[in-house]
């Protein structure tokens, strides 16, 4: 399972206030302590300072990767911001990500050609958002037959279904799970990855809901995840499910993470 650590997202006060200081302790010891909790890859987001983004994206990688081998999840709609971030990156990165709307499509597929980084390819298309299983169907399916033809790999293609708050669409959460379990199913060689945390938007015990949401959406063949690794909780379901599914052989990382303390919640 592939762990995507999400808190270095400037959507966050306190992250916002650090990009905007240039806080490198507090972004560090974010990354560090992310990375020490699970997460393979720190994702990097810049996003709500408008005309500034594409500064703070090439900062907040130098800082980061001053820590060492971390691998960052450059997480941008802006293809000029994309292409800075990774053209600074050390080793490979992951976009997040490319979409089904013709503009952005044509804009990132060039710098995704050029810098072969792994691609989250979210199901958005031009027009009205989709709302069920068969609409998401149907934009990962575009996504992947024009990521493939455009050479992309299907390996490094991450489709993400789109997850919405239930608090909006109580259907939204099914949707998902059964979007994830057509594409298992129909594209083997596509990996799935998604924002959890959107699912509980809105509503009480977040970190509940996004626990229980996380192993069903596993059940259904998830393979990556954007997530907060430092949610004790959730990182233990996580590697308790990967057992029960046959994802680890031999339970070795189960019994790796109970030696760790990591299972004593």
């Amino acid at each position: 399972m592939l762990i995507v650590g999400e808190r270095i997202n400037a959507s966050r006060k306190s992250i916002a206030m650090a990009i905007e200081a240039h806080d490198t302790d507090l972004i560090k010891e974010e990354a560090l302590r992310q990375k020490e909790a699970g997460a393979h890859l720190i994702d990097v987001n810049a996003g709500v300072f408008v005309g500034k983004e594409a500064g703070y994206l090439k900062w907040l990688i130098q800082t980061i990767q001053e820590c060492g081998e971390i691998l960052l999840c450059i997480d941008s709609p802006d293809a000029s911001a994309l292409a800075e971030g990774l053209s600074i990156h050390k080793g490979r990165a992951m976009v997040n990500s490319i979409t089904d709307e013709a503009d952005r499509y044509k804009k990132m597929i060039p710098i995704i050609k050029e810098f072969r980084p792994q691609v989250a390819a979210l199901c958005m298309t031009d027009g009205r958002m989709p709302t069920s299983s068969e609409e998401r169907f149907q934009i990962a399916s575009r996504l992947i037959e024009k990521l493939i033809h455009d050479g992309i790999s299907p390996e490094d293609i991450f489709l993400d279904p789109l997850v919405m708050p239930i608090s909006a669409d109580p259907n939204s959460g099914i949707a998902v799970l059964e979007t994830l379990e057509r594409i298992s199913t129909s594209f083997p060689s596509v990996n799935t990855i998604c924002g959890l945390s959107n699912i509980s938007y809105g509503l009480p015990s977040r970190r509940l809901i996004n626990q229980i949401f996380l192993v069903a959406a596993m059940v259904r063949g998830l393979k990556a995840v954007i997530l907060d690794p430092l949610d004790k909780r959730i990182m233990a379901n996580l590697i308790t499910t990967q057992a029960l599914l046959g994802r680890d052989e031999y339970c070795s990382q189960l019994i790796a993470a109970y030696r760790a303390g990591k299972l004593d919640l």
